[in-house]
C-alpha cells in the first residue's frame, strides 16, 4: 500500500515538472521571433516564465507543506478575496483590456488575472462547504451561489473559456458529492439556452462557431488563428521540423508563445512529441486520480478530485481548440503555456493535491 502511495506520488511530481519544463524550453523558441519583433530581445519570454515558475513551484510547496490547506478558513477567505479582485477587475483605471477582454490588473511589468485565481479558490471553498453536508440531502442553494457569483463576474469581461473550465470543475464536485443524474440534465439543458443567450448578447460569439464550422468562410478574420494552428500541426508530420524551426512563430500564428503553443510543439516534435505531452497529462490525471480515491477523508478527496478536473478539463479544452475539434476560445495550456497568472493557479491546484497526498495526517 505503501509502495503505490509513493509510485503515485512521485509520478505526479515527475509528470507535472517535466510539463512545466517543456513549458519553459518552448515558450522560449515560440516566443523568440515575437520577443524580436516587439521588444527588440529574444529572451523575454523565457525570463519571464523562469521567475513564474521559481515562484509557482515555491507557493506549491508551501501549499503542499502548510497546515493551512486542510484549513476551511483558509479556502473561504482565499475564495472572498479572488471574488473581490473579479469587482475590482471591473473599475476602470485598475483593470487592464486586452484581446477584447477586461481581465487583468497591471502591477508595473506584470499583471494578475483573477479569473485564473478563482479557480481554484471555489473548487477549495466547494470542497469544504461540502464536507459539512457529507452523510446529508447534498442540496444546498449557497453551492449555487459560490458557483454563480465569480461565474458572473468572469462573465462580464468577457471570459467565457475560464467560466466554463470553473463550472465544469465545480460540477465534477457536486456529481462526486451525490448530487443526482437528473440534476445534471436539467442543467444541460439550462446551460444550452443561456448559450443562445450569449451567442445573442455577444454577436461576436457567433462568428466564432461559424468560422469553427468551416474556417475558410473568414481565413483572414474569425478563422484566422484556427487556419493557422493547423497549418502549424498538419505539416509537423511524424517527427517535426526540429526544435527552434517553427515557421508559423513568425507572425503567422499571433502570440504563440501563449495559448497555441501547443501547435509550435506539434510543428517541431510532430506527432511523437505532441504525443509525449498527452501521455504526460494522461499520467498526471491517472496519478492524482489514485491520491483522491485514497484520500482518507471526504473533504481530501472532494478537493484533490476537484483539482485534478480543473487541470485536464483545461488541457482537454485547449488541445481541442489548437487541433481544430472544438472552437476557439482563449485558455491557456495547463504548465506549458507562457502566463503568470496561469502557471501560478496550475500549479496551486498541483500543491493542494500533493498535500492531501504526502500529508494525510494533517487534513
Amino acid at each position: 500500500m505503501r509502495s503505490l502511495d509513493r509510485k503515485l506520488k512521485a509520478a505526479f511530481v515527475i509528470s507535472a515538472v517535466s510539463l512545466s519544463l517543456i513549458g519553459l524550453v518552448f515558450v522560449h523558441s515560440a516566443g523568440s521571433y515575437w520577443g524580436q519583433v516587439h521588444y527588440a530581445d529574444s529572451s523575454p519570454f523565457i525570463v519571464k516564465q523562469g521567475i513564474y515558475m521559481a515562484v509557482s513551484i515555491g507557493v506549491a510547496l508551501l501549499l503542499m507543506k502548510g497546515p493551512w490547506t486542510s484549513n476551511q478558513s483558509f479556502w473561504t477567505a482565499f475564495y472572498y478575496i479572488t471574488i473581490l479582485l473579479l469587482v475590482a477587475v471591473m473599475i476602470p483605471g485598475i483593470g487592464a483590456v486586452r484581446n477584447g477582454s477586461q481581465s487583468w490588473i497591471a502591477l508595473g511589468p506584470f499583471s494578475i488575472q483573477p479569473a485564473e485565481f478563482v479557480k481554484v479558490a471555489l473548487i477549495g471553498k466547494l470542497a469544504c462547504s461540502m464536507k459539512q453536508s457529507a452523510g446529508k440531502n447534498p442540496f444546498r442553494l449557497n453551492h449555487f451561489v459560490l458557483i454563480l457569483l465569480p461565474a458572473a463576474l468572469i462573465m462580464l469581461q468577457p471570459d467565457l473559456g475560464s467560466a466554463v473550465i470553473m463550472i465544469v470543475s465545480a460540477f465534477v464536485i457536486l456529481f462526486l458529492a451525490g448530487y443526482p443524474l437528473s440534476f445534471f440534465g436539467i442543467l444541460g439543458f439550462a446551460g444550452i439556452g443561456a448559450f443562445v443567450a450569449l451567442i445573442a448578447a455577444a454577436p461576436y460569439r457567433l462568428e466564432r462557431i461559424k468560422s469553427y464550422i468551416d474556417p475558410w468562410n473568414d481565413p483572414l478574420g474569425a478563422g484566422f488563428q484556427g487556419i493557422q494552428s493547423l497549418f502549424a500541426i498538419a505539416p509537423g508530420g511524424l517527427f517535426g521540423h526540429g526544435y527552434g524551426n517553427s515557421r508559423q512563430k513568425y507572425l503567422y500564428l499571433p502570440e504563440p508563445q501563449n495559448d497555441f503553443i501547443f501547435s509550435i510543439i506539434a510543428e517541431e516534435t510532430g506527432f511523437i512529441g505532441a504525443t509525449f505531452i498527452l501521455v504526460l497529462f494522461s499520467v498526471l490525471l491517472l496519478s492524482a486520480c489514485g491520491i483522491a480515491i485514497r484520500a482518507h477523508d471526504y473533504k481530501s478527496f472532494l478537493m484533490t478530485a476537484g483539482m485534478a478536473a480543473m487541470i485536464i478539463f483545461q488541457t482537454f479544452l485547449n488541445v481541442g481548440v489548437v487541433s481544430g475539434l472544438l472552437p476557439v476560445t482563449g485558455v491557456t495550456l495547463p504548465f506549458i503555456s507562457y502566463g503568470g497568472s496561469s502557471l501560478l493557479t496550475t500549479w496551486m491546484a498541483a500543491g493542494t493535491i500533493l498535500h492531501f497526498a504526502f500529508y494525510k495526517h494533517r487534513s
